[in-house]
C-alpha cells in the first residue's frame, strides 16, 4: 500500500514513512493509494480486534497484522471502558457514542495511543530519534503529551494558543513530568499556531536538522484509527442499520475518518454531519462551495475553535477525482487571497459524498447544555453540545443517528458550571492532575521564535 500527496508532487511512501512524516514534502496530505475493502466489524467483536484488521489493511505490508495488534493492546488497555467507544442511549434511535475514556478524557487518546506505540516501535528498531510537533486547540496536546511521556525515541513539542485552551485540558499537557515533553504557549490562536507547524515542514533544512515529525490530525495514522469506532458501532448496531453520524468538527479529522470507513466499506451508505460552532467555515464551504478564511472567534466549544480545517484538503482531493492539480490551483488561490471557490464539479460532487455541515451559535450551545441535562441527567461538554443540538434540529429520514461525545464535560468545569449551574469533578483515575506541577514556557506567536525555542531545548544553536 503506497501513499500520495493529495498535492501530487511527493514521491509516494510507505504506511510508515506517511505516519512519520506526517505532512507530505510538498505541503500536501497523505491519502492511500486505493481504499482497502475492508471486512465489516462483526457484533461482538473486540474493539483490538476490529483495530488490528482495519489498521493492517491500511499498513499493508510495511507492518504485519501480528505486531499491529501487539500494539494494540498497548494502546487500549488503559482506557476506562473495555469498549473503547460504548454506546449510550438518549431516545429513540438517538445514541452518543462516548470517546472519552482514555487517559485525558477526549476523543483524541484513541488515535494519539496507537500513535505513540507504533513510533516507538518503528524508531526503537531502526535506532532513530525524531522531534514531533503538535498545534493543538486542547486536546490534541494533552493525547499526545500521555501518550509520548517517557518514550525513549520522541521529543514531543506542543504549541498551543495562551489562554484559549481550558485550564484542564491545559493540565494534561503541561503536567506530565516527563523530560521528552514541551510546551509552548503562544499568545495567539491554535490556526497561528497550525501556521506555524506548517512553516517548518516548509523550512527543509530546519526540518531536517531535526527530524521533524507531526502528530496533528493531518497525520494519516489519525485518520485510520479513528474510522475504527465508526465500525464498531455499525457492528453493534446492526450491520444492515444505516446511521447518521453527528461528528462535532475542527480540523475534520473525526468527520473524514467516517468518510474512510464508508469508501472501506465498513459503514452502509455513509451519512455524516460536521457540526461545527460559530467557526463556520465548513458550513459556507459545505453550502455555497466557497473556501473563505477569516479569523477565528472564542466560542465555549474552544477545540473547534478552527477557521482552517486541514483535512478538508484530503476530502477535496476526493471529490476532484483525485486530480492534484486542481487542489493545488484551489488552495494556491486561498493561500494568495483568503479566499477561493471549488470547481463546479467538485462542488457537486461534495453534495454527493455523505458528508454535510451545520452551524450552531453560542447561546444555542449552552442551552443544549442545559437541556440535554434536563432530558438525560447526564452532563456533556460543550463540544458534544454542539452535536446534539444539531442532532435536536435534524429533520429527514428515519436513520438511526449517532452523535460522537469527544470530550468528558469534566474537561470544561467552568463552562458546564456557567451553563448548567452544575459542578462536576474530574473522575477518580484523574484526580491528581492539579496537584501536579505545571510546566510551559510562552513563547511570541512567531516562526523564528518557535524555532529558537525548540532548538534551544534541543540544545542546538539557532541558525
Amino acid at each position: 500500500m503506497l501513499y500520495y500527496s493529495t498535492r501530487g508532487l511527493a514521491e509516494p511512501v510507505d504506511f510508515i514513512q506517511a505516519c512519520l512524516s506526517g505532512l507530505a514534502t510538498d505541503g500536501g496530505l497523505y491519502v492511500p493509494e486505493a481504499w482497502p475493502s475492508i471486512t465489516p466489524a462483526r457484533p461482538g467483536e473486540g474493539y483490538v480486534s476490529v483495530a488490528t484488521r482495519i489498521l493492517s489493511a491500511f499498513a499493508g505490508d510495511s507492518i504485519s497484522s501480528d505486531i499491529i495488534e501487539d500494539l494494540c493492546t498497548k494502546a487500549y488497555g488503559n482506557f476506562a471502558h473495555q469498549s473503547v467507544a460504548p454506546l449510550v442511549q438518549t431516545g429513540p434511535d438517538q445514541f452518543i457514542m462516548e470517546l472519552h475514556h482514555g487517559p485525558t478524557l477526549a476523543f483524541k487518546d484513541i488515535a494519539m495511543q496507537i500513535i505513540a506505540q507504533l513510533y516507538e516501535h518503528v524508531l526503537s528498531e531502526r535506532g532513530q530519534r525524531l522531534s514531533v510537533i503538535c498545534a493543538t486547540s486542547g486536546d490534541t496536546g494533552g493525547a499526545a503529551a500521555a501518550a509520548f511521556a517517557g518514550k525513549k525515541t520522541v521529543d514531543l513539542f506542543i504549541l498551543h494558543p495562551h489562554l484559549r485552551v481550558s485550564p484542564v485540558q491545559r493540565l494534561f499537557m503541561t503536567t506530565t513530568g516527563a523530560d521528552n515533553i514541551h510546551n509552548f504557549s503562544l499568545d495567539s490562536d491554535f490556526d497561528t499556531c497550525q501556521a506555524i507547524v506548517k512553516a517548518m515542514f516548509a523550512d527543509k533544512p530546519f526540518a531536517e536538522s531535526i527530524a521533524l515529525s507531526g502528530v496533528n490530525s493531518i497525520n494519516w495514522a489519525r485518520i485510520a484509527a479513528q474510522s475504527v469506532y465508526f465500525a464498531t458501532a455499525q457492528a453493534a448496531l446492526g450491520p444492515e442499520r444505516p446511521i447518521r453520524f453527528i461528528v462535532p468538527s475542527g480540523n475534520m479529522g473525526d468527520a473524514l475518518a467516517g468518510y474512510v470507513a464508508g469508501k472501506c466499506g465498513l459503514l452502509v451508505d455513509f451519512d455524516g454531519v460536521c457540526a461545527v460552532n460559530e467557526n463556520k467555515t465548513l458550513e459556507t464551504v459545505f453550502n455555497t462551495g466557497e473556501m473563505s478564511k477569516r479569523n477565528a472567534v472564542e466560542t465555549p466549544s474552544p477545540a473547534m475553535d478552527i477557521s482552517v480545517p486541514s483535512n478538508f484538503e484530503r476530502l477535496l482531493f476526493e471529490v476532484s477525482g483525485r486530480d492534484p492539480e486542481i487542489v493545488r490551483s484551489v488552495y494556491n488561490q486561498y493561500l494568495q487571497s483568503g479566499h477561493a471557490a471549488l470547481p463546479e464539479a467538485a462542488f457537486a460532487a461534495l453534495k454527493k459524498s455523505g458528508l454535510s455541515s451545520f452551524a450552531v451559535s453560542n447561546s444555542n450551545t449552552c442551552q443544549e447544555m442545559r437541556d440535554h441535562l434536563a432530558e438525560t441527567g447526564a452532563l456533556i461538554c460543550p463540544h458534544t453540545a454542539v452535536g446534539t443540538k444539531i442532532n435536536r434540529q435534524a429533520g429527514g429520514d428515519d436513520r438511526t443517528r449517532v452523535v460522537l461525545s469527544t470530550a468528558h464535560a469534566a474537561k470544561f468545569p467552568e463552562t458546564v458550571e456557567e451553563a448548567t449551574s452544575e459542578i462536576i469533578g474530574l473522575p477518580g483515575r484523574c484526580q491528581t492532575l492539579r496537584d501536579r506541577g505545571e510546566v510551559f514556557d510562552q513563547v511570541s506567536p512567531e516562526y523564528s521564535a518557535v524555532k529558537a525555542a525548540i532548538q534551544a531545548k534541543l540544545g542546538l544553536a539557532s541558525a
